[in-house]
């Protein structure tokens, strides 16, 4: 079994407590009062706060350091709407091209992770966590599976701020079953081999997504 990294550790200590409400969205994140709490030195802290970083959760500014990310402003789900609509539905019509039963059956599998997600109440931890990384394959399968290296590097420079949406969505994360439904459309449309069908239902699922987001906000 390889050995797990104390920055890993760390990483993995910070996003659950981002999962389970303990560090709330606009909190500072003191690498200093950190070390003390979680008993660790400053380095592995900064490496984990980085990767965080990148995901879109945590944010730095200067001097006020890092920061657990805001929730989202209404013009910002509006502008990642727009970027979600223009990349994903072109790499499930390339997907549905390119569809193995491998893939298929791969997708099937998140589907049916994310469904049984729902059934854990909103405060539960792993039940968001189980939400969190059937969505995240669900869609990164996809994006695999198109084939298209460009496409693809769109879709995962997008990923950290499609975290930060699923983090700002946790309290709802019971919508889990609405998406999966939305999953299973387009597993369905990409198993039929029809490109349109596929651009089509992801096109619909990203748009509910973020409806049910500011709904959510509203």
């Amino acid at each position: 079994m390889a050995k797990i990294s104390l920055a890993d550790r760390m990483y993995e200590v910070l996003l659950s407590q981002l999962m389970d409400g303990t560090r709330q969205p606009g909190e500072v994140l003191n690498i200093g009062a950190l070390t003390r709490e979680l008993e660790v030195s400053q380095t592995p802290l900064r490496e984990a706060l980085a990767r965080l970083e990148h995901s879109g959760l945590v944010q730095r500014e200067s001097l006020r350091g890092y920061f657990v990310a805001p929730p989202f402003t209404a013009r910002e789900l509006g502008k990642l709407a727009t970027a979600r609509e223009l990349i994903e539905p072109a790499l499930a019509a390339e997907s549905a091209l390119r569809r193995t039963p491998e893939f298929l059956e791969e997708l099937a599998a998140t589907i049916e992770d994310l469904a049984g997600s729902a059934r854990g109440a909103d405060e539960d931890a792993n039940a968001f966590r189980a939400y969190w990384i059937a969505d995240d394959r669900f869609h990164r399968l996809i994006a695999a599976q198109a084939d298209n290296p460009f496409l693809e590097s769109a879709y995962l420079a997008l990923s950290g701020q499609v975290q930060r949406f699923r983090l700002f969505m946790k309290a709802g994360h019971t919508n889990a079953s609405e998406a999966a439904a939305e999953h299973q459309k387009i597993l369905d449309a990409l198993a039929s081999g029809d490109p349109a069908a596929a651009s089509e239902a992801m096109r619909v699922h990203v748009c509910a997504a973020i409806e049910r987001a500011r709904t959510k906000a509203g």
